[in-house]
């Protein structure tokens, strides 16, 4: 099972979600986007919930993260000893979710909702100082206009690294991809 965790006022229902959810069905490969709350505690308590469910039923997870999805990704990989694909992920989203204004609007449904300090502050507790670099695979973009690619390429010195010029935060071209991320995530 593969779990998409999609980025900070996203969805689910995302573009990106969408891509992979068609690709990994044409795959046989079974996969879920759930959309989670804006609040961290539910967002990763629904996420060890899905993960603890699928565990139990004997099927190997891993996961994808995109974004604060990537930031996630790497605490539950952690926790769990599973793989992760990280795109442009967040390394100190404490940092720059504090920037952001509230409320807020989520950009799949146009929702409105409160961010604030005691959000961006939880943050913090599930940050990572060590990781198993072997576990995982990052997707950077040098044009992401929200996230300096090199926190994550730093971080993650040891892990397998695709650093690609240009492109953005969304990772244009994620479909060039798609093989590379099923070799690594599906044993």
């Amino acid at each position: 099972m593969i779990i998409y965790i999609h980025g900070f006022a996203s969805s689910g229902k995302g573009a990106k979600a969408k891509l992979f959810r068609k690709y990994f069905k044409g795959q046989g490969v079974a996969f879920i986007a759930p959309s989670l709350s804006n609040v961290p505690a539910l967002a990763l308590d629904t996420l060890k919930q899905l993960i603890e469910s699928y565990i139990k039923l004997g099927e190997n997870v891993s996961l994808m993260g995109s974004s604060l999805g990537g930031f996630y990704s790497i605490y539950l990989s952690q926790m769990y000893n599973l793989k992760a694909v990280l795109i442009n992920p967040s390394i100190f989203p404490y940092d720059t979710l504090s920037r952001v204004p509230s409320p807020m609007t989520n950009f799949y449904d146009g929702a409105s909702f409160e961010w604030g300090e005691e959000h961006y502050e939880a943050l913090k507790g599930y940050e990572v100082a060590e990781i198993n670099a072997k576990n995982f695979m990052l997707l950077l973009q040098t044009g992401d206009e929200s996230l300096d690619y090199r926190h994550a390429a730093k971080k993650f010195v040891n892990a397998t690294l695709d650093i690609e010029e240009g492109g953005n935060h969304s990772y244009e071209g994620i479909e060039r991809q798609f093989e590379s991320i099923k070799e690594f995530l599906v044993p």
